[in-house]
């Protein structure tokens, strides 16, 4: 068994979302409506991360549409150096707090050091993607 294993064995529910970084949000809203019929289910403005959102729904998770609303944010500066694209992967948990206390065990990397408010009423928390073999993964709390 790998080290730590034990301790995030189950934390992981399902997955919530997959967020891809965009610089025209109505234009891939419309994209995602016409090759796929899949409308968008929320919208909102996260003005702590300085991004636009709007969530297609597909089954029991989303894809996050994200855009910048700043030039100076973390996804305005994701998108100038890598381009549009997957962002990062949100991972549904029972408890936030306790699921990044047992990726801190494990000594990975983290953005967040505690747990924050997150989008549709959301607890969330970030792991830095050099923790997690080059992916940014949000864990989410309902």
């Amino acid at each position: 068994m790998m080290q730590g294993a034990a301790t995030t064995a189950g934390l992981l529910t399902e997955i919530d979302h997959v967020a891809v970084a965009v610089r025209d949000l109505p234009a891939a809203m419309d994209f995602y409506a016409n090759a796929f019929g899949a409308l968008v289910v929320h919208r909102e403005t996260i003005a702590s991360d300085a991004v636009e959102e709007a969530l297609v729904a597909v089954a029991q998770s989303y894809i996050q549409l994200i855009t910048p609303t700043s030039e100076d944010s973390p996804v305005a500066r994701y998108i100038e150096r890598r381009g549009e694209g997957l962002h990062h992967v949100g991972y549904r948990v029972a408890n936030c707090a306790e699921a990044l206390e047992a990726v801190r065990a494990t000594g990975a990397r983290l953005v967040d050091q505690v747990p924050r408010p997150g989008s549709r009423g959301t607890t969330v928390a970030f792991v830095h993607p050099a923790g997690a073999f080059g992916t940014l993964i949000e864990l989410v709390e309902e």
